[in-house]
């Protein structure tokens, strides 16, 4: 067992105005099956880079062992498998990748194969093998679910669950972590929370703590302003009595200035006491809520179309040279929410590409609804780079719509005028959601819409999408929100 000692950090990027960390002190187990949460830009993967050395903040952090941070870029992906696995493994070590390959269910024939033909899900199960050969280093794991299945993350969740050590790692999908880790820390608004159990655990009683601080919230609200009202009425009545003695000596009556006064002072007392008490209600209220992780509902505006059928499949099979894809029929029709659920290399992508109007091989008939206006998020964002706002122009955007979403999905103003490039892998992804749902099309077309987006949006868009119905046809393997949001799951 050894310590990660985190002591004062603080750490800013360059060219920003706002820290990531500030006074960050954190002290962690190595044998932990650690997972990290929290919203998209609040430091995850600053955090994870921190301890591997690949940035430099202030402060003092302290890891008694070595440390691995997952995933690495693979340089030439023309090369063999195998001696891109090895590349950072010791010798001696190199026996055992065929044991680590196999609890990942691949067969040794794939390290004679160039690495770029493997599926996305296949290098990620690779990759993640050679990361636990290294005996000694503390691995540090960032996202490994964007690029696989659902019997693809079961996988490696139970291959984590069944390690000997401990790990760090970065998830936000929630059946993942429940089956891998054993402790969870979420970064808060106001700093760091360090607990014992899985993710659900945690966030019931996250949920149970925040819905007794919003009803203490509620009830100090009445209190601040039954107080108030009380303080005024006794102030107004010391002041009526004063006036009382003030009035009776100028008309020259006789009167008792000793008790006027005394009361007088007596209800002026009261007054101060109930602005006291209505202060420390405020206090009080004022330390609550902090970290309750604001998600203002969105809104979409669908547009409604003259005929029920939206597309119809039939045989269809996505078809590239060398390859032919398994033949798939079906309709979607409107207000279905269609699940296209498959492996890895199942051709889910290439068909949504082709159901938009893109040129894709195939064989068999599409049928595609005339004048249909199609949303489509793509499955990756990294191709956004420049100013938002010019982005946003570029598309046709309602800008003032486009930047109100965004704020509703945590974006900061100062995010606005930075860079796309900056921006964290989530942060990206947030901006092709929210310019769909600033579109109002008849179909919405998303390929693995929650890629990199953080829980708590996850279950904002969760929300929307079971308010509003839209049409919907999308590939997504977030088990909870597969189930939750579609209507029917086609197997490809």
């Amino acid at each position: 067992m050894s310590q990660i000692t985190i002591q004062n950090l603080h750490f800013t990027y360059d060219g920003d105005h706002t820290p990531v960390f500030q006074e960050l002190n954190l002290q962690l187990d190595t044998s932990w099956k650690l997972g990290l949460v929290g919203r998209n830009g609040r430091g995850k993967t600053t955090l994870l880079r921190l301890l591997a050395g690949e940035l430099e903040g202030r402060g003092s952090i302290r890891l008694s062992q070595g440390s691995r941070y997952w995933p690495k870029p693979v340089d030439d992906s023309s090369r063999r498998t195998l001696d891109v696995l090895l590349e950072h493994v010791a010798p001696e070590e190199a026996w055992r990748l065929n044991w680590e390959l196999s609890k990942m269910g691949l067969g040794e024939e794939v390290l004679d194969r160039p690495f770029c033909t493997l599926s996305g899900g296949e290098q990620t199960r690779a990759l993640l093998a050679s990361l636990f050969l290294a005996e000694g280093d503390y691995p540090m794991i960032d996202e490994p679910t964007n690029h696989l299945d659902g019997p693809g993350r079961e996988l490696v969740a139970k291959y984590l669950r069944n390690l000997d050590q401990g790990f760090l790692l970065v998830s936000h999908d929630r059946a993942f972590l429940d089956g891998c880790v054993d402790h969870i820390l979420s970064l808060n608004q106001t700093g760091p929370e360090l607990v014992r159990g899985n993710f659900s655990s945690w966030f019931r009683d996250k949920e149970d703590r925040d819905r007794g601080e919003l009803a203490q919230n509620e009830k100090l609200k009445g209190e601040i302003k039954r107080l108030e009202r009380a303080a005024r009425r006794t102030s107004a009545w010391s002041d009526k009595i004063e006036q009382t003695k003030y009035g009776a000596l100028n008309s020259g009556l006789k009167v008792d200035r000793g008790f006027i006064g005394h009361k007088s002072a007596k209800m002026m007392k009261r007054a101060k006491n109930l602005e006291g008490r209505q202060q420390k209600a405020i206090q009080e209220k004022a330390g609550l809520l902090k970290n309750v992780e604001w998600a203002d509902s969105l809104k979409l505006s669908s547009q409604h179309y003259h005929s029920d059928r939206f597309l119809e499949g039939r045989e269809l099979a996505i078809s590239y040279p060398g390859t032919t894809g398994k033949l798939i029929s079906f309709t979607l029709c409107q207000g279905e929410r269609l699940c296209l659920d498959g492996g890895n290399g199942s051709g889910k992508t290439s068909l949504l590409r082709l159901l938009v109007g893109d040129e894709v091989p195939h064989s068999g008939t599409l049928f595609r609804a005339s004048g249909l206006k199609i949303s489509y998020v793509p499955q990756k964002a990294d191709h956004l780079q420049g100013s938002l706002l010019s982005w946003a122009e570029r598309q046709s955007i309602e800008l003032t719509r486009f930047l109100t979403v965004l704020r509703k999905m945590d974006f900061s103003r100062e995010q606005f005028e930075r860079d796309m490039r900056e921006y964290s892998a989530g942060q990206q992804k947030k901006v092709l959601l929210a310019a769909s749902l600033c579109q109002s099309a008849h179909l919405y077309v998303w390929d693995e819409p929650l890629n990199y987006i953080d829980l708590f949006s996850r279950m904002q868009i969760e929300e929307l999408l079971l308010q509003y119905g839209p049409t919907l046809l999308f590939v997504e393997h977030d088990k909870v929100f597969q189930e939750k949001i579609a209507t029917r799951v086609i197997k490809m």
